[in-house]
């Protein structure tokens, strides 16, 4: 059955982005169809990316924590893994939320449209699903179908073997033998994961360095981390993935300047990246532009080429999060609406959740050397901290990175224990221009962890009094 449908604006995507479009377009007073082709909202971050994976890590940080509690006295039996239970588990956490959406947006009278959207014209598109198809017509449309995962095509990708995220968060086994290609961020979270859970884990990266945007004093406390969890391998490639008689999976692994090793592997994880996710939706039909990447092109308002329609999240470029495409769905609705509003923030923080957690925002060390700032930076080791001791995480450390010129922070990074929870106060300091002092002479509460920005500021204040004051003599 064939339907038509006028609305005001059109949603295509259901993520973190599109949802949160929809949710405003309606708050503002305008007539919204949500369209997504999957059975639940929530896109790729609530129902296969974001929230399983925190589900899944925060099993393992318990895993790893009980088993360093006998250093304190406390011995507890080894773990027993219960796939199925955690699955409906995990299952039960992310079908609470989606209903929670589809709750929020019936009471918002987003109208909801299952199916692949494909543009008819620039003011139309056509919805089919298994029962009916649509066509909506719209004054404005927001793109916000986000991303997927890149394959390697010299890999046997029909061996289902070989996973992308989506497969290795389904949990459907833990292999004894683990091979993730990609040091990224997706890469180090599941080697978080399923080194936990009991498997051997490798890790290759082709690159001389993982995360590329953190400091390598950052990254040097993850590595010595993670020595006895598993292996990250960097400068190394996979040359050739075959099948052995016995069926495993047969890896040629290639060091740079070195020879092959070849080793056997129960299933491998394919993590290098995400593409957008435009293909199916008919953009060269109705002329909107794509960057040389296969990104939508868009300004500060979110507008594409065609200026009545917008594109937010994923298919907009990096980086490639969710609170970004949060952001700029806000704005693209408010836009609509009639406001003059621009997505131009200072700042976007970064995290892998990873144990230790890793988190950043604002520019690091090398991106201020190729802005020729002339910068500082400060550290507080967690060493140093009360709260790092009793919580048994003192291999940890806040870095703040400041403009010397003008005592004005300008990054930050955090290695350890809740860094996801505490980067967001850099994150404020730095939109609000704050600079050392500013933070310094804010009082934090102690013993915490979130107290080590304020040290790291007053280190860099010639202040403190929990290190050695290396700035004592100059400042007499």
């Amino acid at each position: 059955m064939h339907q038509e449908i006028q609305s005001e604006v059109v949603i295509i995507g259901s993520g973190p982005a599109g949802y949160s479009a929809a949710f405003r377009c309606a708050d503002l007073g305008l007539e919204t169809v949500l369209i997504e082709h999957q059975e639940r909202l929530g896109g790729v971050c609530l129902n296969v990316g974001c929230i399983p994976s925190k589900s899944l890590l925060h099993i393992a940080k318990i895993i790893k924590d009980a088993s360093e509690l006998s250093e304190s006295g406390v011995f507890f039996n080894k773990p027993i893994i219960d796939i199925k239970k955690i699955n409906n588990w995990k299952e039960k956490i992310i079908k609470k939320l989606t209903t929670g959406l589809s709750n929020m947006g019936e009471k918002r009278k987003v109208r909801i449209v299952q199916g692949k959207a494909l543009f008819n014209t620039d003011h139309s598109v056509l919805v089919k699903n298994k029962k009916n198809d649509f066509t909506i017509f719209f004054k404005h449309a927001i793109i916000a179908t986000g991303s997927k995962p890149i394959k390697i095509p010299s890999l046997p990708n029909e061996d289902n073997r070989i996973w992308n995220s989506t497969d290795a968060l389904s949990l459907k086994s833990i292999p004894n033998r683990f091979l993730i290609i990609g040091g990224g961020i997706i890469g180090l979270e599941m080697a978080t994961i399923y080194s936990a859970l009991g498997s051997k884990v490798d890790i290759v990266d082709r690159f001389n360095a993982f995360l590329p945007s953190v400091d390598k004093d950052i990254t040097d406390i993850y590595i010595k981390s993670i020595k006895k969890r598993f292996k990250l391998l960097l400068n190394t490639h996979v040359k050739s993935v075959e099948k052995s008689k016995d069926n495993d999976l047969i890896v040629k692994i290639a060091e740079e300047n070195s020879d092959e090793n070849v080793c056997c592997y129960d299933n491998i994880l394919v993590a290098i990246g995400r593409s957008p996710n435009v293909d199916f939706l008919g953009l060269e039909k109705i002329g909107l532009k794509l960057n040389e990447s296969g990104f939508i092109e868009i300004n500060q308002q979110l507008k594409t080429n065609i200026s009545h329609i917008y594109a937010i999240g994923d298919v907009t470029g990096f980086p490639m999060l969710a609170h970004k495409a949060v952001q700029q769905a806000h704005i693209a609705a408010e836009v609509i609406s009639g406001k003059k509003h621009y997505f131009e923030p200072k700042v976007i923080p970064s995290v892998a959740y990873t144990d230790p957690e890793i988190a950043w925002v604002g520019l690091s060390e090398k991106e201020a050397e190729n802005n020729d700032i002339d910068y500082e930076v400060s550290l507080f080791p967690w060493s140093a901290s009360g709260r790092a001791h009793a919580s048994n995480c003192t291999l940890g450390m806040t870095k703040l990175i400041f403009n010397k010129n003008t005592n004005k922070i300008i990054g930050g990074s955090i290695i350890g224990t809740n860094a996801s929870e505490l980067i967001s106060e850099i994150g404020l300091a730095i939109e609000m221009g704050s600079d050392a002092e500013d933070i310094s002479l804010t009082i934090h509460p102690h013993p915490t962890l979130s107290e080590s920005i304020s040290l790291a500021s007053e280190v860099f204040q010639g202040t403190i009094t929990d290190l050695l004051n290396l700035k004592k003599s100059l400042l007499n």
